[in-house]
């Protein structure tokens, strides 16, 4: 098989390391089963983790590719952003049978902690696929209720930067957004690539599934399946200085795409799966 896995700890976290035979690497921590690594050779990092995020328990992870489930942001009665970010999942091992083929598999499946929160039976499923030159992430859900159920769901994707002020981001020219940075506003669609040029924070619905990261000479292919929506978010220098687990100067590090179902909800009938994918590739 091309891969292997390496555990390791990282701050006091259960972490697993995939390696390709290509000699990239991906790291994920069973904490939120949130990735914290992409090199798709040793010395270029694509992803990006915050030097002061947190490590205490019940906290999310600052970076990386946190699993946002069952609810996006404050949309809703749960915590923001969701439970899944916050707790321990277990790590499945390698399996073939995924739809990525071989993959890295960690689950999540309700409790009696969950069920405190949000009263419905679930599992969820992040599969992590690595290649010599690209990174799936896919997120999978199942009602294992007797009712149908409803959620939101996202994979908040920090990706690393080189110069911000140099960025774009194309593929979202025509599409209208909400855009949370001025009260969650309706805004037409700005015929543009996305610069960075102070906040950013943006939900486009029904967005299209092919978008391109470029950064000076480095190009980034993302590509999204099952998910509905597009998050683009960068906190700009005033917000990231006030936040404890970033601080200033490091909102010119990364921009954040996410792939994301958050306008309208999933609703899974009982027995019903939904799979939302986002690739990442050179």
């Amino acid at each position: 098989m091309p891969l292997s896995i390496e555990p390791f700890e990282q701050r006091g976290r259960s972490c697993v390391r995939l390696r390709h035979s290509s000699g990239a690497t991906t790291d994920v921590s069973l904490h939120g089963a949130n990735v914290l690594s992409w090199k798709p050779s040793p010395a270029r990092e694509r992803l990006y983790l915050s030097p002061n995020a947190s490590v205490t328990p019940g906290t999310a992870i600052r970076g990386g590719i946190p699993v946002i489930f069952p609810q996006f942001g404050a949309r809703g009665a749960l915590v923001k952003h969701g439970f899944a970010r916050l707790l321990e999942w277990r790590f499945a091992g390698l399996q073939e049978a995924t739809p990525f083929g071989e993959s890295a598999v960690f689950e999540l499946d309700d409790d009696e902690h969950t069920r405190s929160l949000w009263p419905v039976r679930f599992g969820a499923r992040l599969h992590v696929a690595l290649g010599a030159d690209a990174l799936q992430v896919g997120l999978e859900v199942l009602n294992r209720d007797d009712a149908p159920f409803a959620f939101t769901a996202a994979l908040h994707t920090y990706l690393r930067v080189a110069k911000l002020a140099a960025v774009e981001l194309d593929g979202l020219e025509s599409t209208p957004y909400e855009d949370l940075a001025r009260n969650g506003i309706p805004m037409p669609a700005s015929n543009a690539p996305i610069r960075f040029e102070g906040e950013l924070d943006r939900i486009y619905a029904s967005a299209p599934r092919s978008l391109r990261l470029r950064d000076g000479d480095s190009t980034l292919h993302i590509e999204s399946e099952g998910f509905r929506d597009a998050v683009v978010w960068n906190p700009g220098a005033t917000l990231a200085a006030s936040m404890g687990d970033l601080g200033a100067g490091e909102h010119l590090r990364f921009i954040c795409v996410e792939a994301a179902t958050v306008v309208e909800p999933v609703t899974l009938a009982p027995g019903e799966r939904w799979l939302g994918v986002q690739r990442l590739r050179e």
